[in-house]
């Protein structure tokens, strides 16, 4: 393989958490738990085509990392 080669990458919905954003294109933004090149879930928030075979570019967070967020909005809720 060459330097400028990419390697192909792998990735394995584990869970469709949901919805954040239908477009009308069929495509939407959404969160759910995705396993990287065989690597522990993370969460994952990017736009996906209808079949998940396409994606934007996205986030991931560790569970830990989605934790401190969910509790930053919660805080926040005051």
């Amino acid at each position: 393989m060459h330097d400028n080669e990419r390697s192909e990458i792998v990735f394995e919905i584990k869970e469709q958490i949901g919805v954040i954003k239908p477009y009308p294109t069929g495509w939407n933004k959404e969160l759910n738990l995705v396993s990287w090149n065989g690597n522990p879930v993370k969460y994952d928030i990017r736009d996906w085509d209808p079949e998940h075979e396409h994606m934007s570019r996205g986030i991931t967070l560790h569970p830990d990392e989605m934790r401190k967020i969910v509790q930053l909005l919660k805080d926040r809720q005051v």
